[in-house]
């Protein structure tokens, strides 16, 4: 997740959203936080942790968070580890992203992507190529 999340990011960043990355899994903040430092020489991605002293959460265009408190007005939102929000709320993209290689992670994003669908939101399910693309699955 750490390699597909930044260039996400980027993406959500240049189209003018906010974005509030959330995992429960310190390490996962962790090396995301790392991976939006690193993994590309020619940018850089504004961001910060929402859980660090002294930090003021709302003005971060990027927050890396370990609840899903949506403090500085993202408009799009990632999910990490099994994370969760009500189908509800109000986010102009949502990003489930799990390790596909991991059965209980599949299982918990089959449940929330059908819970979407039963909210009457559109969804979307996209792969990642070998070659380190995406492609949406049927």
């Amino acid at each position: 997740m750490e390699r597909a999340a930044p260039a996400l990011i980027v993406r959500c960043l240049q189209a003018g959203w906010r974005v509030l990355a959330v995992s429960e899994n310190v390490e996962r903040c962790a090396a995301l936080d790392e991976a939006l430092w690193t993994f590309d020489d020619q940018s850089f991605v504004p961001h910060g942790h929402a859980e660090a002293p002294g930090l003021d959460a709302s003005r971060q265009p990027v927050l890396l968070s370990g609840k899903a408190e949506n403090v500085n007005q993202a408009d799009a939102l990632f999910l990490m580890d099994g994370a969760d929000v009500d189908a509800n709320s109000a986010y102009k993209r949502c990003m489930v992203m799990f390790d596909g290689q991991d059965q209980s992670s599949r299982q918990v994003a089959r449940k929330q992507f059908k819970a979407a669908q039963g909210a009457g939101l559109v969804t979307r399910y996209f792969q990642q190529t070998s070659s380190g693309g995406w492609k949406e699955a049927g």
